[in-house]
């Protein structure tokens, strides 16, 4: 057992996650608040964000340890057992992501597929000038900001209460925690 104030420092986020991560952030901050609808910079982006995805996924399931789904994926019991141990209290060091962080996760990349997808029907002969495309897309994006600004400020402030700097494991790959108000599972 390890000293109650001591570091832990795990290497968890390898840099394919890293780069994926910010690329993504880029592309979105990009997509929303810089560049106009319909542009060829603007679909340029978007796809850009949905092949980042399409990447991801298959890192999920080829990449380093803590990137793999198999490490994180938010089954139903995976899910229970974490919100039993908020309700208790108890801060239980997840050296990837927790259970509710997978799902942010996955519904954030769903999102963006989902932009991707509904962003290119626009382009085609089918739907060209939908109303209904158009505003299911614009609706989307709304809500992709308004789950990225839940997931930032959730990292924060998750990483205060746990006293893990999450924001910084992203940067550098590196998760550190002071032991003394986590159990380390």
């Amino acid at each position: 057992m390890r000293p109650p104030d001591s570091e832990l420092a795990l290497r968890v986020w390898d840099p394919f996650v890293r780069v994926f991560h910010w690329s993504l952030v880029s592309c979105v901050i990009l997509n929303f608040f810089v560049v106009d609808d319909g542009e060829t910079l603007h679909q340029f982006v978007g796809y850009t964000a949905s092949g980042l995805v399409v990447a991801r996924l298959v890192w999920g399931f080829v990449g380093s340890e803590y990137a793999r789904f198999a490490n994180f994926f938010p089954t139903p019991v995976r899910l229970r057992a974490h919100l039993a141990a908020i309700r208790a209290g108890r801060h239980d060091f997840q050296p990837g992501h927790n259970p509710l962080g997978a799902l942010m996760m996955l519904a954030l990349m769903t999102l963006v597929l989902a932009l991707g997808l509904t962003g290119f029907l626009q382009t085609t002969d089918l739907f060209w000038g939908e109303e209904w495309l158009e505003e299911l897309h614009a609706g989307l994006a709304t809500t992709l900001i308004a789950l990225a600004g839940i997931h930032a400020a959730a990292a924060i402030v998750i990483g205060r209460l746990e006293r893990v700097n999450l924001v910084g494991a992203m940067i550098t790959g590196i998760k550190r925690t002071r032991n003394g108000r986590v159990d380390v599972r």
